[in-house]
């Protein structure tokens, strides 16, 4: 008979805990979806997608000037190749890294 009693207590408590999780993962699920939260969700995703493509317009410019500035020099003669000035065999390093001597480009200054 106790242990009826045991196993009866010990159900009802697992119950009332199980009800009062579910009741509350319930309450917050229907925040996230209230017309307030979907709406500020939207907003900031739109913010991040906004910075995202301000980023990528500036990375652009600032890739697009300078190639125009490698342009110039080519046009100019002021841009050489270091794969010219190395002997075959001669290991070229940048920042300690060996590196492909024809990957690696010089440009003068102008009035030099």
């Amino acid at each position: 008979m106790m242990k009826r009693v045991t196993w009866f207590v010990g159900g009802v408590a697992a119950g009332v805990a199980g009800a009062g999780y579910a009741k509350k993962k319930v309450k917050e699920a229907a925040s996230n979806v209230a017309p307030a939260q979907v709406a500020k969700s939207a907003v900031t995703k739109a913010r991040a997608k906004t910075r995202d493509i301000a980023d990528a317009v500036r990375e652009g410019r600032a890739v697009m000037n300078q190639h125009e500035d490698e342009l110039h020099a080519k046009r100019e003669g002021r841009l050489e190749s270091l794969e010219d000035h190395v002997e075959p065999g001669d290991k070229v390093f940048v920042d300690g890294q060996p590196v492909d001597s024809g990957r690696v480009i010089v440009m003068r200054q102008r009035g030099r």
